[in-house]
């Protein structure tokens, strides 16, 4: 930070100061106190506020560390030098809502922007150290300037959480702030990406602020979120639950699907933090940054890979990571809620060297069957990947949506038809590849061409149909198979022999081909090559306004 509280003579008294263990500046040996009330130190004079203003943020530090440390976390301005880039953090209003001369530093947040590989980022960072970091107006003020600079400057907002939420003191006026905060973050929606790293509680009202950004980032200890605390819970319901089991890190990302991602500690997170923000751009206005990237002879191995991974048996599950990796620059590949929906798979990576969403089913787990949750999942990563202007590429693998009394109570109608609306409403270039299988209305909602993809392909084995052939041949001949049944014959043979004829004719890809809906049909090993081709040819697509209406009415 460039003010006068970092100027060389104020820097060097400060840390001798702490070196000797001397509580007032004018203590420190060599700096002298002038009858005008300045203070030098034989190279620039120190006016006695600025001295004070000096001692108080040295003081404040001082504290932070001894409570922060204690309970295994950082500080703010610890967690700050973490997200940046060396050297680049410049503070704004660093004594905002404090009394010098009463001995307050400041507020109990910072606010500031820096560079996170060299790009221009806001942030706010909550300090516990005072007041339990607790918002009230002067944190409110602070923070909604913040989101102002930020808005007007075009870049990502990143919130470092650390708070026992509103300040119980100043009553409404404290929850007046949040609700500013609240449409400061709406507005920013879809305009510049937001991330929000919880790194110690975040209680009541105050998790709307991080549930209204587009990525959630928690830590497997010390990271907590909840409406209403346990004491509370326990006064009305009588249950008695942890911290941990009401809404710790390791809960939200397995179980409600709040947080994106369970970072093993601050810095971890935080790495995630910085990685997420080098695949987005700015804001909505700018493409994605654009990295280097030279093709070697070992994308030919890779490629050739491809051909081997996909088991043959339909039935069988593989690890669709694996053709992720086999796809993607140098088989890097960040997850967004790897632990939560698992029938799915969403993240980040690159193709010869432009950032792409990658939106796969994940044959592993359930087949790779679309749930609520896992339906959930990637229309929320769609509209993500189309509002900051990345591609999405679809790897398809999945035998339909889940059925079942527990997923039709659970809305799967409603939550289910979010994937629709995510993929008809993106407007980015929409590449898709059927890897297997591909039934019913999964198909279509998954990218399909009807729905608004750009280029389709599929391997030659896929399989593409209102149902598999087993299930389709007991619904069809269903009236043959009882009459074989009746008559003592082999139902299983005539079963087998109806699937074989099935599958022959309609569970393939060829039908789609044949109608348009499958624009190639692709070796394994060209699927790089041609997810590359399609995304340059699609460079220059450009956004449509079909419509005069205000916006759609998604179903939530």
């Amino acid at each position: 930070m460039t003010d006068i509280i970092s100027a060389p003579a104020i820097r060097q008294a400060v840390e001798q100061s702490v070196k000797q263990g001397v509580k007032h500046l004018a203590d420190v040996p060599g700096v002298v106190v002038k009858g005008d009330g300045a203070v030098e130190d034989g190279r620039q004079p120190i006016r006695a506020a600025v001295a004070r203003a000096a001692e108080l943020a040295r003081d404040a530090e001082e504290r932070a560390v001894s409570r922060q440390h204690a309970k295994g976390k950082r500080t703010a301005r610890e967690r700050l030098d973490l997200l940046f880039d060396a050297g680049s953090f410049i503070e704004i209003g660093r004594f905002a809502g404090g009394d010098i001369n009463g001995g307050k530093a400041g507020a109990a947040v910072i606010t500031g922007f820096g560079e996170v590989y060299g790009r221009k980022v806001a942030v706010y960072a909550q300090d516990f150290s005072v007041n339990g970091g607790s918002l009230g107006r002067a944190e409110g003020e602070k923070v909604c300037r913040l989101m102002d600079r930020a808005l007007d400057l075009k870049i990502p907002i990143v919130a470092l959480i650390d708070s026992g939420g509103a300040r119980i003191q100043e009553g409404v006026a404290a929850l007046t702030e949040y609700g500013h905060i609240f449409r400061k973050t709406c507005e920013a929606s879809g305009f510049v990406p937001q991330l929000s790293l919880i790194l110690g509680p975040c209680a009541g009202g105050a998790v709307y602020c991080p549930a209204l950004t587009d990525l959630i980032i928690m830590t497997r200890e010390n990271s907590n979120m909840f409406v209403t605390g346990p004491d509370v819970v326990k006064a009305a319901t009588g249950e008695t639950i942890s911290m941990e089991d009401l809404g710790g890190g390791t809960v939200h990302n397995t179980v409600s699907g709040v947080a994106h991602y369970l970072g093993e500690d601050e810095a971890d997170a935080i790495d995630y933090a910085r990685t997420v923000l080098a695949y987005l751009p700015s804001n909505s206005d700018e493409n994605p940054p654009a990295f280097a990237y030279a093709a070697t002879r070992a994308d030919r191995e890779t490629a050739k890979r491809l051909a081997t991974i996909v088991p043959d048996n339909d039935r069988q599950p593989y690890d669709v990571l694996d053709v992720i990796r086999c796809i993607l620059d140098y088989g890097e590949f960040v997850q967004v809620q790897e632990l939560f929906a698992r029938s799915a798979v969403v993240g980040f990576g690159c193709v010869e060297g432009h950032p792409v969403g990658v939106v796969a089913n994940q044959p592993n787990v359930n087949a790779g069957i679309l749930d609520v949750d896992s339906s959930e999942k990637v229309a929320r990563f769609v509209r993500l990947c189309d509002a900051f202007n990345l591609p999405v590429i679809t790897l398809v693998d999945t035998p339909g949506y889940k059925p079942g009394s527990d997923q039709e109570h659970a809305g799967i109608i409603r939550r289910g038809a979010k994937v629709i609306y995510a993929y008809a409403n993106a407007q980015v270039p929409l590449v898709t590849v059927v890897l297997r299988k591909a039934f019913g209305g999964a198909y279509i909602v998954m990218g399909s061409k009807a729905i608004g993809a750009d280029m389709n392909f599929a391997w030659p084995s896929s399989q593409i149909a209102v149902l598999g052939a087993t299930g389709a041949v007991n619904i069809i001949h269903r009236k043959d198979l009882q009459k074989e049944k009746e008559a003592g014959r082999d139902v299983d043979a005539l079963r087998r022999r109806l699937a074989d004829d099935y599958e022959r004719t309609t569970v393939n890809a060829n039908l789609s081909l044949e109608t348009g809906q499958i624009d190639a049909m692709i070796d394994p090993e060209q699927t790089r090559q041609a997810i590359a081709e399609s995304l340059a040819m699609l460079a220059s697509k450009r956004r449509v306004r079909r419509t005069t209406k205000h916006h759609g009415n998604q179903p939530l």
